[in-house]
């Protein structure tokens, strides 16, 4: 008779991830996620495999929660280009301090090597461009492809925050891109018209 998971999986990959964001992928071992779990390692083993595997699902564990937030935050934000400014300041949220951030790049290492989670990026790089999109459908005079852009511009504010954290990063990154928008989108001339 199977013995009873004593830490259902999704428990036991957020044990994994939190080795992996606060010491660096390659200390993820089935030694310290026993220690960590309280399941012996062999559990472990049986349950996820090889040390590849449990990282890759550990990895897909955090790309699993990451689309549900995007979609979380897609549906709650008004469909405004202050509303996708909001999904992406919200985003940049999970990133924390400096120390995090920077450990956030070793774990985008993992991703980048792996194809499947290469793929997981890629599709999420999708859907978080089309929510962004559908936050400028109202907006006249937009380039196409918006959603893209602010993407871009959101990930190159983060790594220019990580040069100089004197402030939030929300807050760094909400400054840069509402000035990025502005640069953007030009306004109507039936607005210019009303100031």
């Amino acid at each position: 008779m199977p013995r009873k998971k004593v830490l259902p999986d999704d428990r036991v990959l957020d044990a994994a991830l939190e080795i992996i964001h606060r010491d660096g992928p390659e200390t993820l071992t089935f030694a310290a996620l026993a220690k960590a779990t309280g399941l012996s390692g062999a559990t472990l083993v049986q349950r996820f495999g090889g040390k590849d595997r449990l990282k890759q699902a550990a990895l897909l564990h955090a790309w699993d929660a990451l689309d549900e937030k995007t979609a979380r935050l897609s549906t709650g934000m008004p469909q405004t280009p202050e509303g996708a400014i909001a999904i992406l300041v919200a985003l940049s949220g999970s990133y924390g301090g400096i120390e995090s951030y920077a450990e956030g790049l070793m774990v985008l290492r993992e991703d980048f090597r792996d194809p499947i989670l290469r793929a997981r990026g890629a599709a999420w790089k999708i859907a978080l461009c089309k929510a962004l999109d559908a936050c400028f459908t109202a907006t006249p005079g937009v380039p196409e492809g918006i959603g893209l852009l602010l993407a871009s511009h959101w990930q190159g504010s983060l790594l220019w925050w990580g040069f100089g954290p004197e402030q939030p990063v929300q807050d760094f990154v909400a400054g840069s891109l509402r000035g990025f928008v502005a640069a953007l989108v030009k306004p109507t001339a039936a607005a210019e018209q009303s100031h």
